[in-house]
């Protein structure tokens, strides 16, 4: 296996300089060129659980594919399928099936009081560090310490699957997200090749995310930050890295500075209104239109925003209504969870004291 590995990780590296990277120095962003959409493997075949990855007829067609656009030779693809573990726990964890839990149990494991109290403490631990790429990037330092608290607990529960095995079973043994996470490989591919790393030393979540934010590999090669210039977008363990990610990230997604995310309104629910609040969440609809409806803000918020309605249980049977703002949609770009995106809120203005998102 390490042999497999060291065969991967030098050809990956000899053809490092030839590819163009996503690496991003002294916090200052480089463009990634987008690549050209690759084809679905995702025909009828035996479980690579039975076959292996090699004498899989969908891995050899993505193997064939990459090997003609250049990107990698398929030798190397071979070596490198020929070291990936199937992983089957992981497709039995993808098709529990899953439960929606209301806010009122949400809000207790992930935004609560004990998340708070780490996230001052983590706050206070790199405050100097969090603060200057708060300063760098308009992002507030609250809202980065939230978002690795939600994540990961404050880089506590990284995950310990070698993404390699996961991306690859996942690749090629769930059909239902197959074209997800087919991409996913490649673009983790070309990470390992860009950050000129042992493709096999990665570890993350079964679903293949990485480090204290929890970046899935297309996420970390459009955003993530080398924030102190030492070579490597270090997510994992380089608090400045992460931080920078995290408000590059926010950035890109359109985070307003001193903007906010979320103000509470009192309205009487109307079928109308219910319809509003089930839509889809986008920023369709302005604060003036919401106000014609009978919703309320209970803070000073400009008639020409876009908003999104939205409602919480706050205790069986009971609802508050909140309307989402422009940074409310950014970070539900993180994750489309409302909920999340509440729970994140509350954390920011935890770790805040008097600051209000």
């Amino acid at each position: 296996m390490k042999k497999i590995a060291a065969v991967l990780t030098t050809a990956l590296i000899l053809v490092a300089c030839s590819s163009q990277s996503g690496k991003v120095t002294g916090g200052k962003p480089v463009a990634v060129p987008p690549l050209s959409k690759q084809p679905v493997f995702n025909q009828a075949a035996d479980s690579v659980a039975l076959t292996g990855f090699n004498g899989n007829g969908n891995v050899q067609n993505f193997i064939q594919y990459q090997a003609k656009s250049g990107r990698f030779s398929q030798r190397e693809l071979e070596n490198f399928f020929g070291g990936v573990v199937y992983k089957g726990n992981i497709i039995n964890i993808m098709n529990r099936p899953g439960t929606s839990r209301p806010w009122y149990e949400f809000r207790t494991g992930n935004s609560g009081a004990s998340k708070i109290n780490n996230g001052k403490r983590f706050y206070a631990q790199h405050k100097t560090t969090i603060d200057a790429v708060a300063r760098s990037y308009g992002v507030p330092a609250e809202l980065i310490v939230a978002i690795i608290g939600i994540e990961t607990n404050y880089g506590n529960n990284m995950g310990s699957f070698r993404l390699a095995d996961s991306l690859s079973t996942l690749a090629f043994d769930y059909p239902r997200r197959a074209e997800f996470f087919q991409k996913e490989l490649n673009e983790f591919l070309l990470m390992a090749k860009e950050e000129k790393r042992d493709v096999f030393g990665f570890k993350g979540s079964y679903a293949g995310a990485m480090g204290m934010p929890q970046f899935m590999p297309s996420s970390f090669r459009k955003y993530a930050v080398d924030y102190d210039g030492d070579g490597l977008r270090d997510i994992w363990n380089n608090v400045g890295d992460v931080a920078a990610s995290v408000a590059n990230y926010m950035k890109a997604h359109g985070w307003q500075t001193n903007g906010k995310m979320v103000v509470p309104v009192t309205l009487t629910i109307t079928q109308e209104l219910q319809n509003i609040i089930d839509e889809k969440t986008a920023l369709t609809r302005t604060v003036g239109e919401l106000k014609r409806l009978g919703v309320m803000p209970q803070d000073v918020v400009d008639d020409n925003e876009k908003a999104v309605l939205y409602r919480l249980e706050t205790a069986p049977g009971v609802y508050e209504y909140y309307i989402g703002l422009n940074n409310f949609y950014a970070v539900w770009q993180y994750n489309h969870s409302r909920m999340y995106v509440t729970a994140v809120r509350d954390i920011a203005n935890g770790v805040g004291g008097n600051y209000r998102l």
